[in-house]
């Protein structure tokens, strides 16, 4: 496999997690607001991902896969709502552990590095093409 082929590849392993990063960074931001039904309910949990470096032996490449998605063991939130259902006897209801700023700072990173690979993406096509013309 020629070093054109390598990048592309690696590039792509790139946006496909980024892709599903920016997939849970939604789910978190689509919840952010869900709160339990009952007094022992719990909220919504924000999900974290991983990511692990995985060796493609028949390239010989090492791409980067999503190791594990797992929830977000910080505290939740207090908010005081005495007319919530949830709410316990002194008036305050667990809100899920999502902060929308963290979201959509997580948000822009995945996005600036999914825009990155595909980046290497396109100078590789660029490359080739030229090479090709070249040729000609």
């Amino acid at each position: 496999m020629d070093e054109l082929s390598k990048s592309t590849t690696i590039a792509i392993s790139g946006m496909k997690v980024q892709s599903q990063r920016l997939r849970l960074i939604s789910e978190n931001l689509a919840n952010s607001d869900s709160l339990a039904q009952t007094p022992e309910g719990l909220p919504y949990r924000r999900k974290v991902m991983t990511f692990k470096n995985e060796l493609d032996r028949a390239t010989g490449t090492s791409l980067v896969k999503v190791d594990k998605v797992r929830a977000d063991s910080s505290e939740f939130q207090r908010r005081y709502d005495p007319k919530h259902p949830a709410a316990d006897r002194d008036g305050y209801v667990l809100a899920p552990n999502v902060n929308p700023l963290i979201e959509m700072m997580d948000m822009r990173e995945a996005q600036r590095s999914y825009e990155a690979n595909m980046n290497v993406i396109n100078a590789s096509r660029s490359l080739l093409s030229r090479t090709i013309d070249m040729l000609r």
